[in-house]
């Protein structure tokens, strides 16, 4: 019997591989850091390559990524249709697609941006890939430990702007950080059967009555409705920020304890869904502060 052919990737398989959703809000949040960085005008050529950098070394990094998971993704229903476990990227060509395009936003960010930057998104890179990927299948604290490089993107965008880090680089990561976690919680339980079967021991994998989990979305968000009200105290917005950012902590929050309460799906992606609304609103505020 022949083999079967192999089926040739599409552009969109290419594009999929890079994760273009995350990429899209690793820039994103790059800009944020920039922009609340910037003393003048931020809209330069300085700021493009900054997010070209940024956006190429993300997307390098899921490329990477789903190399390294490739076989865990196979057993997983949410993705086991990606290209490289439904074969339509070989690894050694994924492999390759992620370290040139790591490569290219690296080079960008030391040529044009200053070696600070570069140096925040390789470790931002490195973390990522070697640190938090391998976690992910040994203990459920790698959501805290991936929380680390998700929260550094403002921080590159800072330090381009700069040339330095300050308290508004730390206070722009811990917010980051702070939402990741009951983002991430969120989509754990969504999807914890799914990680089950692919052997990641995520938080709700293990606290399968759940309450410990909600516990630590609901801290967590208190935590970041307290975090985004230090921008107006560093200097780095005014009121209006300030009654935005506690409006919408306190939303996230009262999501976190429909959690707690009912343990449910229904909760959980209704928290979910108010995480990803969270964001862009924030740092929407953010941005229009610095104007």
């Amino acid at each position: 019997m022949l083999p079967l052919p192999v089926p040739r990737a599409s552009a969109a398989d290419w594009l999929e591989l890079a994760k273009p959703r995350i990429t899209t809000m690793v820039a994103f949040t790059a800009l944020v850091g920039f922009v609340t960085a910037s003393r003048d005008s931020p809209w330069t050529g300085l700021l493009a390559a900054t997010l070209a950098g940024t956006g190429l070394v993300a997307a390098g990094a899921s490329a990477l990524n789903q190399v390294m998971e490739r076989h865990t993704d196979a057993l997983m229903l949410r993705t086991r249709s990606r290209p490289i476990p439904a074969g339509r990227i070989r690894p050694p060509e994924a492999a390759g697609y992620g370290a040139i395009l790591t490569a290219v936003g690296l080079f960008t960010l030391a040529s044009v941006c200053g070696l600070l930057a570069a140096t925040v998104a390789f470790s931002t890179w490195a973390s990522y890939l070697f640190v938090y990927t391998p976690l992910k299948s040994r203990t459920p604290l790698a959501t805290l430990v991936g929380a680390v490089p998700g929260a550094l993107p403002p921080v590159i965008g800072w330090a381009a702007a700069a040339d330095r880090l300050d308290g508004g680089a730390l206070i722009l990561f811990t917010i980051l950080f702070l939402w990741q976690i009951p983002h991430f919680l969120a989509i754990a339980w969504l999807y914890r059967d799914d990680y089950a079967r692919a052997g990641f021991p995520m938080l709700p994998v293990v606290d399968r009555e759940g309450s410990f989990t909600a516990r630590q979305a609901v801290l967590n968000s208190v935590a970041l409705l307290l975090a985004s009200l230090a921008p107006p105290l560093a200097g780095l917005a005014g009121p209006t920020y300030a009654a935005g950012a506690f409006l919408l902590g306190a939303t996230l929050t009262l999501f976190a304890l429909r959690l707690a309460r009912a343990r449910d799906l229904v909760a959980a992606r209704a928290l979910f869904l108010a995480s990803v609304l969270y964001l862009p609103a924030l740092s929407t505020l953010l941005l229009a502060a610095r104007r």
